[in-house]
């Protein structure tokens, strides 16, 4: 997150996520396991310690696999025709079972794979027997068009008849098979990256550690009784308007917002990303192929009754639907965005000290990266996404996050997460997950490459190469709240009050330090 390396000692901790299943990430929980990385300072500013206090770090992600099932229902056994359909390749599937039904193992995804090569094998038989039927109602069709005696016209009527009340049934079959199918293969999980760790949470792996906790020498305050000595929050009167888990921004913690939010965006749009506020409300089809559950007891997306509408809990959703159903142009690539937008999520679920105050709230402002590009240069961009965030809070490390903590889309994932006083741990500040073709399968982005492929020229299309899939990436620049707290406990002072970090203090009227309100 752009703080540069303003931060002073600030740790960082890098760690990779396991691969995620169908639904991105609406990995909502913060990461457990926490990395500790490198701290850097290159500037000192007035009344800041020398040994940053502001401890980031980055590990990879590994959210629990969510399953994305689809918004239909089962009613008397009627399979209702699902809303939208992936670009699924059922054969890989079938050819690769015993992988896929690994994946959907380590992912702990309750993906029915058996049900759904059933529901494949069935459809390839109807659809044979349906392109049987076809071929037999044409040669009866041409046997009537030459001179024939009345009993063998009538013959053949009455053979074209059956034809086609038998034609119908299977068609009818077969459609009801295809979106059964569609169904129960919408909740298979992405790949999942060959290095990354299999096994739960605890199976993550720390590639890199640097730097320490700040030693204060004072007795440290949460961010809770911070910002009421400093008069930065009203949670009282939020709940009272709408409820727990909302707050009011007041005085400083406004302009720090305001900063955190335009220094971000200045600082991403200098590596070339193009700058977005998007949509809050979206489809709810939008919301599942990103890989998001908007219905159920325990989905983190809040759905507008009477509607087909949500809420957005990440500007990676509306940004990934930008450009949907689109064939682009290989010249296009790769597509960078930067874009700000506030979340909403229900936080279905979270409990613990974790949930006080900012750290865990039901709408909040961020800024998420989000990049479109060919397949063989997905990884170099999830790199590029990690080295933007490691930048941005200046740090580095690693950590491969286990395979069953990964969420639905991500084949791989980061976390980066920062030290806590008041919670006395590392907490999830931002993350980076390369999806690959998961998103953009569901989506229908696909681009054309510039040169034709000589092995495998389409016919009737002249020399144009045949259209393939985009990666899709998406990393956080900044989790407004997250970041607050960070800067507030890692910043306090002995006398109360916190320092604004160097970077910031130009977005906020050149303010250098907060202090407590005289009364």
């Amino acid at each position: 997150m752009g703080l540069q390396c303003y931060f002073g000692g600030t740790t960082i901790q890098t760690l990779k996520l396991a691969a995620i299943p169908a639904s991105s990430r609406f990995i909502l929980k913060p990461i457990s396991k926490t990395l500790v990385l490198n701290s850097f300072s290159r500037h000192n500013y007035v009344n800041c310690p020398q040994r940053n206090p502001f401890k980031l770090l980055v590990r990879a992600l590994s959210a629990t696999a969510v399953q994305t099932a689809p918004i239909t229902e089962r009613l008397d056994n009627e399979v209702v025709k699902p809303q939208w359909k992936a670009a699924i390749d059922f054969k890989w599937i079938r050819d690769n079972k015993d992988a896929v039904a690994l994946n959907i193992k380590n992912r702990n995804s309750n993906a029915n794979l058996e049900l759904v090569l059933e529901l494949y094998e069935k459809m390839l038989a109807v659809q044979k027997e349906v392109e049987r039927l076809r071929a037999e109602r044409n040669a009866v069709a041409n046997k009537m068009k030459g001179k024939l005696e009345i009993s063998e016209r009538q013959k053949l009527i009455e053979e074209g008849k059956n034809l086609k009340e038998g034609l119908a049934t299977l068609e009818e079959d077969l459609v009801k098979l295809t979106d059964e199918l569609q169904l129960e293969a919408q909740c298979i999980p992405n790949l999942t990256h060959p290095l990354v760790p299999i096994g739960g949470e605890d199976s993550s792996t720390v590639r890199k550690m640097a730097g320490t906790p700040r030693d204060f020498g004072f007795l440290v305050k949460d961010h809770l009784q911070l910002g009421k000595e400093l008069d930065l929050f009203d949670f009282d009167a939020a709940a009272e308007v709408s409820g727990s888990k909302f707050y009011y921004l007041k005085n400083e913690a406004v302009m720090l917002e305001m900063a955190l939010v335009n220094w971000t965006l200045s600082e991403v749009m200098k590596k070339g990303f193009t700058p977005l506020t998007t949509p809050e409300l979206v489809r709810s089809s939008v919301v599942e192929k990103c890989g998001f559950q908007p219905r159920g007891d325990n989905t983190q997306v809040y759905s507008i009754e009477g509607s087909d509408q949500c809420l957005i809990g990440t500007a990676e959703i509306p940004v990934g639907g930008i450009h949907m159903d689109a064939i682009l142009a290989e010249t296009q690539l790769p597509l960078k965005y930067v874009a700000f937008s506030h979340c909403f999520r229900t936080e279905a679920g979270a409990a613990g000290t974790a949930t006080r105050g900012l750290y865990r709230v039901h709408q909040f402002s961020k800024v998420e990266m989000f990049v479109l590009c060919r397949p063989e240069e997905s990884e170099s961009y999830h790199e590029e996404l990690i080295k933007i965030e490691e930048d941005l809070f200046s740090a580095l490390g690693t950590l491969d996050m286990a395979s069953g903590d990964l969420g639905a889309p991500a084949y791989r994932k980061f976390d980066v997460e920062a030290w806590m006083p008041g919670l006395g741990r590392y907490g999830e500040i931002s993350s980076a997950s390369n999806c690959i073709d998961y998103q953009s399968r569901r989506l229908g982005i696909r681009y054309r490459p510039s040169e034709p492929t000589p092995a495998s020229p389409i016919k009737g299309k002249g020399s144009l190469a045949p259209t393939q899939f985009v990666h899709t990436l998406n990393a956080t620049a900044c989790a407004v709240p997250r970041m607050i707290v960070c800067l507030l406990e890692n910043y306090q002072q002995e006398d109360g009050s916190v320092i604004i970090p160097g970077p910031l203090r130009a977005f906020m009227g050149g303010l250098e330090l907060i202090t407590p309100k005289s009364t």
